[in-house]
């Protein structure tokens, strides 16, 4: 029932007589320090569990044997601990101590090998060695097929861990496979309200989560929480759990309010249940966090992910990967805000514990090498940035299977440094490469196919190619809308890109082939030939959704500029110079001097004053431009081109 206090009250009871009642080192004492140990550990209190743990073992140490399998029974329990500490290491130690202890007094068809096996293949699983965890679980699995009966709960759980990795490895159609397999077995198995149930429609529900299928997670989420409600008490963890899965899946469906709700309910049980501690509290705090750093709501969020955070240095050892991941939030958060030195600061910190505390492969490393690459790539840095990226994608190849969606945003993300770079057939053959990765591992109306459209619409518009650039949008905000709530984030980009291309096919020949391309599902079917209107009304509808939320302040300067531009292009001078100067007081507060995205605005006032011919003014200002592209970008880059074309110009007219 997940009452913890109460369990305590009566184990420390029962241990007071058998203290009394018995010599110091009987080896019922040893078990009821174990029961202890127990309590602590399902409370997330770690060095308490050890405490007892091993004033257990080393009764067990001087009452038994050295083979006797209640020594075992006390190294597997160490083992757990530590494993829950994140300290991989000395759990694979005192794991494979059991293991050695199991195998040598137990006949090899046991349940317990079978469970000494698994419990090392946990250990491989978090550890990011999926083909070595695969090995230990399918060792452990083959084991319980002999010892036990066909629909043995214990042969349930066996597939659900095998699912797990197939999970992780971003092989769905794996996991499902055995998922399904255990589910089956419960159904035979339990009965119909069982927890074991539940748990089960919850694995499902997960993989149909990571694949974009929110319907389905939802469906599957929501029998899972319905048996735990009938099953459980109210203020259970697994209800907690089970109401933070379903405000994983409005979080991703953008129902942001939907999944502060659920992530709320997680929290008030998770409260009330365990000890101020505990590291799933600090889960739920994160939870919270990530939805109001998703809303563009950075106060919030930094607010509850240092409550998350604290809570971890205060359970966790230094090092342990928990913690890196909670350095990894914070920076997140201040990169979303353009604080660029402070993002680096929490990613380095992140880093640094993953490199203490994972092996040299683990996806996890390779996610913090892409978060340090994607600020670097902020800031203009971008050799910078493919250096980190690159190793991202070393790990990412080596580390996971060939179709897995991370290796495909390994690639997306160093195909963007190509295109920011300005070097484009190199960005496309990026791009490529993730977008078929995608195509073979998500639903096709997975976000992360948009996104993928999303970045091909960014390079061919950049290449000139507006109705590739066009079609790409349309598909992006096809999927979009299959799968967000109209004032999702999402839209400004799609928006903000949509605004640009048409502006920019208005500067085409009249008789321009693309001029006649023809445009449908935002609107009735038009003839684009260059509509000023359309493009302030996609753009406004971005800045309408920016600024209603508390977006990334860069997000917010991107659209102002596009706005300038777009009324620059109208002869509207005055408005156009408002918006620039929105935009560039933004980027100048927020970027290094030399980044840039600022002399695409010092450019683009340059042309404004071209245009109404104040050249001193603006020949100062592409002065700028030429001296940032000349020190960041490549010669040939294209903006570096167009700068000194744009400097000539005005050069001619003083």
């Amino acid at each position: 029932m997940g009452d913890y206090s109460k369990a305590l009250e009566f184990y420390e009871k029962s241990h007071n007589i058998f203290e009394k009642a018995l010599p110091p080192n009987h080896p019922s004492l040893a078990s009821s320090y174990s029961s202890i140990g127990g309590v602590h550990n399902a409370m997330g209190d770690y060095s308490k569990a050890l405490e007892f743990y091993e004033k257990s073992y080393k009764i067990c140490e001087k009452a038994l044997p050295p083979n006797h399998p209640s020594l075992a029974y006390s190294y597997s329990n160490i083992g757990g601990v530590y494993h829950h500490m994140g300290d991989y290491s000395k759990a694979r130690e005192f794991y494979e101590k059991d293991l050695e202890i199991t195998k040598n007094v137990l006949p090899p068809s046991h349940p317990d090998l079978a469970s000494s096996y698994s419990n090392i293949g946990g250990v491989y699983h978090h550890m990011g060695d999926y083909s070595k965890a695969l090995e230990f679980y399918e060792k452990s699995h083959k084991i319980f097929e002999k010892a036990l009966s066909p629909n043995h709960p214990s042969l349930a759980t066996s597939y659900n861990t095998i699912g797990a990795v197939y999970n992780n490895m971003g092989d769905y159609s794996k996991a499902l496979e055995f998922y399904e397999k255990s589910h089956k077995i419960f159904e035979k198995a339990l009965p119909p309200n069982h927890p074991s149930l539940a748990t089960s429609y919850s694995n499902i529900g997960g993989v149909y989560h990571h694949m974009g299928d929110h319907s389905k997670a939802l469906e599957f989420y929501e029998k899972s929480h319905k048996i735990r409600e009938k099953a459980l008490p109210p203020n259970h963890p697994s209800l907690a759990s089970s109401y933070s899965s379903i405000g994983g899946v409005h979080n991703a469906m953008g129902d942001y309010s939907k999944a502060l709700e659920f992530y709320e309910k997680d929290l008030e049980i998770t409260k009330n249940v365990l000890p101020p501690n505990h590291p799933s509290l600090a889960s739920s705090y994160s939870s919270i966090g990530g939805v109001h750093n998703a809303m563009g709501d950075y106060s919030k969020a930094l607010e509850f992910y240092e409550k998350s955070h604290k809570i971890f240095e205060k359970a966790l050892p230094p090092n342990h990967p928990s913690l890196a991941t909670s350095y990894n939030s914070i920076g997140a958060v201040y990169n979303n805000m353009g604080d660029y030195s402070k993002a680096l600061e929490f990613y380095e910190k992140s880093h640094k514990i993953f490199e203490k505390a994972l092996p040299p492969n683990h996806p996890s490393l390779a996610t913090s090498y892409s978060n340090i690459g994607g600020v670097y790539n902020g800031m203009g840095d971008y050799s910078k940035a493919l250096e980190f990226y690159e190793k991202d994608l070393e790990i990412t190849k080596k580390a996971l299977p060939p179709n897995h969606p991370d290796l495909a945003q390994s690639y997306n993300n160093i195909g963007g440094v190509y295109n920011a770079m300005g070097d484009y057939l190199k960005a496309l053959e990026f791009y490529e490469k993730s977008h078929k990765i995608f195509e073979k591992a998500l639903p096709p109306n997975h976000p992360h196919l948009a996104g993928s459209h999303m970045s091909f619409a960014a390079c061919y518009e950049r290449m000139g190619d507006y109705a590739a650039a066009l079609k790409a949008l349309q598909s992006a905000f096809q999927i979009q809308q299959q799968t967000f709530q109209e004032d999702n984030p999402a839209f400004a980009s799609t928006y903000n890109w949509f605004g640009r291309v048409y502006r920019n096919l208005k500067t085409l020949p009249e008789k321009h082939p693309y001029q006649g391309i023809t445009y449908s599902n935002i609107g009735d079917v038009h003839r684009l030939m260059g509509n000023y209107e359309k493009a302030l009304a996609f753009q406004q509808k971005a800045l309408n959704i920016q600024e209603n939320l508390q977006f990334n302040p860069l997000e917010c300067a991107m659209t102002y500029i596009n706005l300038g531009e777009t009324y620059r292009e109208k002869s509207d001078y005055s408005t156009a110079l408002t918006y620039f100067e929105k935009g560039l007081e933004i980027r100048e507060k927020k970027l290094p001097k030399n980044h840039p995205d600022l002399a695409v605005v010092f450019h683009n006032m340059a042309k404004l004053y071209l245009s109404i011919r104040q050249y001193n003014i603006g020949m100062k200002n592409i002065q700028q431009a030429v001296e940032i592209a000349q020190e960041k970008l490549p010669s040939t880059h294209p903006h570096l081109l167009e700068y000194k074309e744009t400097f000539e110009k005005i050069r001619m007219k003083m």
